[in-house]
């Protein structure tokens, strides 16, 4: 399994995990609710997930900046 993390507004990779030894529990995903799940975590057809966060530099601009998140995509 890979586990890939990036950005949600810029697409930047924040880090990569992969294994056989990876599971959702391991990786926390069992915290989530629901809706949670469904905004942050994609699935494709290999079975490598994707989870979208928001990195340091995109909160950093949205903190500063509470407008953006108005924009569908504020920081390409």
């Amino acid at each position: 399994m890979l586990v890939s993390y990036c950005c949600r507004y810029c697409s930047s990779q924040m880090g990569r995990l992969e294994g056989n030894a990876l599971d959702e529990a391991r990786l926390g995903f069992d915290f989530l609710t629901p809706e949670e799940r469904e905004d942050i975590i994609t699935y494709d057809s290999s079975g490598n997930v994707t989870v979208r966060l928001v990195c340091d530099y995109c909160r950093e601009a949205l903190e500063a900046n509470p407008e953006l998140t108005l924009i569908a995509s504020p920081l390409q």
